[in-house]
């Protein structure tokens, strides 16, 4: 594709600027991506760790906001990328392109209203009254007032009102005190302080400058509402791209339980009569009686007992109406405050319950928009029965509310599944997705509303060369993974690999009772030390891990995605199965059966998919720079015997491929030495 002839010298600059090394992969997805803001075709491109992604689309973005005059949104998964981006990357390029550009570009960084000190809030009398479960616990009650003086203090000094200034930080129990959702907030022009509102600044900021840096929630709640959450926009990069459905989903995924209908009455319950905040407790109590009758599954229909739903949906909309609006102009800050709070709530459950009773409406199964279910959700000493409700698939949104309104550049390390973006591109929308029913029409609002969009895709491929650097050990002659724990011959084979590399080893385990399990009893079999996630803070631990190269992590899901830690630290994965989706969960099991019910592959299309993602992703924690050097070592059999075996390996770097476990010790020996 055609490469603006500026885009070299410019990431010349920025390379400089960063002290890095310009490499042929960057200078690739920089000109791809420049094709894509100036011609508006979507892009999709897979850049390998150590290609320098970032300066590859900040680049161009840069460029294409001062030529353009139109504001880039840039969106992340992780913090970790946004302050990286934000306290790094982005400062250092503006200084560098200023002068081929012509002026500095503008930045800023854009989190959710929550992330906010609420004024308003913390003046009122709701700053000083704490959850209900604090009231019978002194010491947390006292904690707690300790905080809120704290953040009193603060507030004087701040600039910004960001929760991340606060050092050290509070409690989310403190900072809720002080904080209110988008939905709960009264608005600037209804607000006492209006005029002095952080987010409301904040977002002012973000209409002001060229590059808006966001996370993936902020960007599908600006595209499932009609609220202007992010500024006008042109382009918008979607940086760990491979984490957007799931994000969206989530975003879109709503939940109910029996506390919840009682908290909106309480919260509603000095505001209307007593009768009506009655029927609303009523409500929650039949509620809670109906979860219980129908246990923890997946939902095909509405089940006896349903009218519990009906009732609380004409519980929630009396008790609505009942309270009146917030914003009355004969409000004082607290009254409209505790107006806002009680809405907000019951809104949520009617709309929930609503969204729910409707979710059955279409009698195929594999033509709803939604999925329900039942699951016991871990809370702080137990589990609460909890009623969920998700899309089945969130590509017709992002079809018609994000790439029908931006052109949008997406990239990842992991985007090609099984050697293609055929199932990242269904998953999007950019192609007719097999588990999305018929298009939603009141989704079609976009300038672009068809079933297929123009896009390209693009893998840069890796400045590392995998076959020199690195093995991939496939423990043919293990059992296959069963229910019953981590089998004896996997404990000796881990103390093997482990004693050869000399610790060194991130061990990654797909469940934390895993974890745990080996790392007691591999503690016992070797010398070196070995950490264990849960055992103190992820961040902390990582920090030990990287600091001492006799020690090793075990640890479960976010260690996956979250590890960076180049040099001799790390020289040994360790991958204790396959990392497929619980076969009894019920949106992935609605997904599959929908692909199959269309005459699809929906194992391959769901199940082996999610895990050939998770399974790049973890596989990538190996190789962190040029210099690296080790050793990924599956102990699951079915990578090397499996029929669908061939499809997850596409999905990895090109390592080099053995299931001789003697050739592998001999390896990570001669590294250790």
């Amino acid at each position: 594709m055609p490469e603006p002839p500026i885009v070299p010298r410019l990431l010349d600059n920025a390379v400089g600027a960063l002290g890095g090394t310009r490499r042929d992969g960057q200078v690739r997805m920089a000109a791809a991506v420049a094709h894509s803001l100036d011609t508006g075709e979507h892009l999709a491109v897979q850049a390998g760790t150590g290609t320098g992604k970032s300066l590859a689309y900040l680049v161009p973005a840069m460029r294409h906001a001062v030529t353009t005059g139109n504001t880039v949104v840039v969106s992340t998964a992780t913090i970790a990328l946004q302050r990286q981006l934000v306290d790094r990357d982005l400062p250092r390029l503006s200084k560098a392109l200023k002068s081929d550009l012509g002026r500095e570009p503008t930045f800023a960084i854009l989190k959710g209203r929550g992330n906010y000190l609420c004024l308003n809030k913390l003046h009122s009398s709701a700053a000083s009254e704490p959850d209900s479960a604090e009231l019978f616990d002194p010491f947390a009650a006292s904690r707690m007032g300790r905080e809120i003086k704290r953040l009193r203090e603060w507030s004087s000094d701040t600039e910004t009102g960001d929760r991340d200034e606060i050092e050290p930080g509070v409690s989310d129990q403190a900072w809720r005190l002080v904080s209110v959702g988008a939905r709960e907030c009264l608005g600037a022009s209804n607000c006492t302080y209006g005029q002095d509102c952080f987010a409301e600044e904040a977002r002012k900021q973000t209409g002001r400058v060229d590059v808006v840096v966001t996370n993936h929630a902020l960007l599908a709640i600006d595209a499932m509402t009609d609220v202007n959450v992010l500024p006008d926009h042109d382009a918008v990069i979607v940086d760990e791209a491979h984490e957007l459905v799931d994000r969206v989903t989530s975003v879109a995924t709503a939940e109910l339980t029996a506390g919840t209908v009682a908290a909106a009455a309480r919260r509603a319950g000095k505001l209307v009569e007593d009768e009506i905040a009655d029927a609303m407790i009523a409500a929650s109590e039949g509620l809670g009686s109906l979860l219980e009758d129908v246990g923890t599954r997946r939902w095909l229909s509405l089940p006896d007992g349903a009218s519990a739903l009906a009732a609380v949906r004409d519980a929630a909309w009396a008790t609505r109406t009942a309270v009146g609006p917030a914003r009355g102009a004969n409000l004082d800050a607290d009254a409209a405050a505790a107006r806002s709070a009680a809405l907000t709530a019951l809104d949520e459950v009617h709309d929930t319950a609503v969204r729910v009773l409707t979710a059955f409406d279409e009698p195929d199964e594999s033509k709803r928009y939604d999925v329900v279910w039942t699951a016991d959700v871990p809370i702080k000493g137990g589990f609460r029965r909890t009623l969920m409700i998700a899309p089945l698939s969130v590509g017709g949104l992002l079809r018609s509310r994000l790439f029908g309104e931006s052109t949008v550049v997406l990239t990842s390390a992991t985007l090609a599944v099984g050697g293609t973006f055929d199932s990242a591109a269904g998953a999007w929308g950019l192609t007719r997705n097999p588990t999305e029913p018929q298009r939603d029409p009141s989704l079609a609002t976009g300038k672009n509303p068809e079933h297929t969009l123009e896009w390209s895709h693009l893998d840069v491929g890796s400045p590392f060369d995998h076959a020199r650097s690195g093995i991939l050990y496939v423990a043919k002659s293990m059992p296959p993974p069963g229910r019953d724990g981590t089998a004896p011959q996997m404990l000796d084979e881990i103390a093997e690999l482990l004693t050869a590399a000399g610790g060194r080893t991130l061990g990654l385990f797909s469940s934390t009772r895993a974890a745990k399990a080996a790392a007691a009893a591999l503690r016992e079999r070797v010398d070196t030390p070995i950490l264990c996630q849960g055992e103190g803070a992820t961040g902390q631990l990582v920090r030990d891990f990287a600091a001492d190269p006799a020690t090793s992590l075990f640890g479960t899901l976010s260690l996956w995605q979250g590890v960076d830690v180049p040099g001799p630290s790390l020289s040994l994965v360790i991958i204790d199965r396959i990392p497929f989706p619980r076969p009894d969960d019920p949106l992935l099991t609605a997904r599959q059966r929908a692909v199959e019910a269309r005459g699809g592959n929906g194992f391959i299309s769901v199940a082996a998919t999610h895990a050939a993602l998770l399974l790049a992703q973890g596989v990538g924690r190996l190789l962190r720079s040029v210099d690296d050097r080790g050793v990924v070592a599956v102990l699951d059999p079915r990578l090397a015997t499996a029929r669908y075996s061939g499809f997850l390996r596409a999905t990895l770097p090109p390592f080099w491929e053995t299931t001789d476990k003697q050739v592998v010790l001999g390896a990570l020996k001669r590294l250790d030495g």
